[in-house]
């Protein structure tokens, strides 16, 4: 089976952010044509609507609320915790089924940041820490980039040990 890489998939142009829109990001949308992408966004796989409200970690991480100690809530206060810990459970199963041992996610967001995330508190802050799919990724030997992090020069390595994985597995 050919490995992926994951990618969030507001970068790759799909509209699934909260309010409908992308966050297309232009060199991963010109390597997406290479087919070594496999595009994903948790919110969307936990069922989540689009649009929908804002929703952000309370006061604490991904790997808090994977913990249960933490939850995430939207902008008008609703527990949405056990969508962001589906969608990251889903996401990880897709990972595991493409033996995805590297992703490329959106920073700052409560399922992918990976850097990053907002502080809860709804009023742009930034916190450092993990998103929850993010943390989940790590914590089962996933390398997280976000897309900041992203050269030409990073992506062609991380492409290149992708398909020399495949040539050794096949």
């Amino acid at each position: 089976m050919t490995r992926m890489i994951l990618v969030s998939a507001c970068l790759l142009g799909h509209k699934v952010k909260y309010d409908g829109k992308e966050n297309t990001h232009g060199l991963l949308v010109e390597y997406n044509a290479r087919g070594r992408f496999l595009a994903v966004c948790p919110e969307c796989l936990a069922r989540l609507p689009v649009p929908r409200p804002p929703m952000e970690i309370q006061a604490a991480t991904g790997k808090q609320v994977l913990s249960g100690g933490a939850k995430v809530c939207d902008a008008n206060g609703k527990d949405t915790t056990a969508y962001f810990i589906e969608g990251a459970s889903r996401v990880l199963q897709m990972a595991q089924a493409y033996h995805v041992k590297v992703a490329i996610l959106k920073e700052s967001s409560p399922s992918c940041g990976v850097h990053t995330v907002y502080d809860g508190t709804f009023a742009g802050r930034k916190t450092r820490g993990m998103g929850v799919t993010a943390a989940l990724l790590m914590k089962n030997g996933v390398r997280c980039y976000a897309e900041q992090d992203l050269t030409a020069a990073l992506l062609e390595s991380l492409i290149a040990e992708d398909v020399a994985q495949d040539s050794i597995s096949s």
